[in-house]
């Protein structure tokens, strides 16, 4: 049985791991809708498209050590059109330097929206 949540864990395990932003971009085309937003916060604008995206990531993982990577805290869950995943950042087998949930809304089997909690 395919996972329910596939759509939001692979947008960690594949998009927001991965360094190459070549690769991230053709990851996006499979995984977000062109008109994604991504909503870092609760006081910020949605950070929308796949170039935007894109580029957040980079400039995200420059501040981070190479070796950092996004580790699921338990499979992604699924209700209708939304999904949720929870999830740790760091080095793996290293003490988590941040954690959080992901929530998805899903439109036409792709993400529609991205909405970010750090705990």
């Amino acid at each position: 049985m395919k996972n329910p949540a596939q759509l939001l864990e692979d947008s960690l395990l594949i998009i927001w791991n991965n360094l190459n932003s070549v690769e991230r971009l053709q990851a996006m085309q499979q995984i977000y809708h062109q008109d994604i937003q991504f909503f870092e916060s609760d006081s910020g604008r949605a950070i929308s498209g796949y170039e935007a995206i894109n580029n957040l990531i980079t400039g995200l993982q420059s501040e981070w050590a190479p070796e950092f990577s996004f580790q699921l805290s338990k499979p992604g869950q699924t209700n209708h059109n939304i999904q949720i995943a929870s999830w740790t950042l760091g080095i793996p087998g290293e003490q988590p330097v941040a954690s959080g949930t992901d929530v998805a809304i899903i439109e036409n089997e792709k993400i529609k929206s991205l909405h970010l909690y750090l705990d």
